[in-house]
């Protein structure tokens, strides 16, 4: 398949899809970089680039651990938790937030 005309996002999806399990963030975007054939001036740069993209895309989901897997392979969230009240969206944007800045910095390592 020629990944080439692909998104990243699209890539990495393909990728887990095929794999069935959830990856190492650095190898699922290695697998990425590697399948796009595209030249990379800055390795870091490139990796930070996709992570952030995998990240802000709702078919992603962070499985601990630096691990990342689809969002489709866990069932959807109890609609009585998001639904209770404010308070609890305002907590769950705050995890939320505290979850990115965890992440941002196991990247940076």
């Amino acid at each position: 398949m020629d990944f080439t005309k692909s998104s990243e996002t699209d890539v990495a999806y393909h990728i887990l899809s095929k794999k069935g399990k959830p990856l190492y963030y650095k190898d699922l975007i290695m697998e990425v970089i590697q399948k796009k054939a595209k030249p990379v001036q800055s390795l870091s740069y490139a990796i930070s680039e996709v992570y952030t993209q995998i990240n802000m895309d709702s078919r992603f989901q962070h499985t601990g651990k630096s691990m990342w897997g689809l969002t489709e392979w866990n069932p959807a969230e109890s609609k009585r938790s998001s639904s209770s009240s404010s308070g609890s969206s305002a907590s769950t944007t705050a995890k939320s937030s505290r979850r990115r800045e965890k992440l941002l910095e196991s990247i940076q390592e």
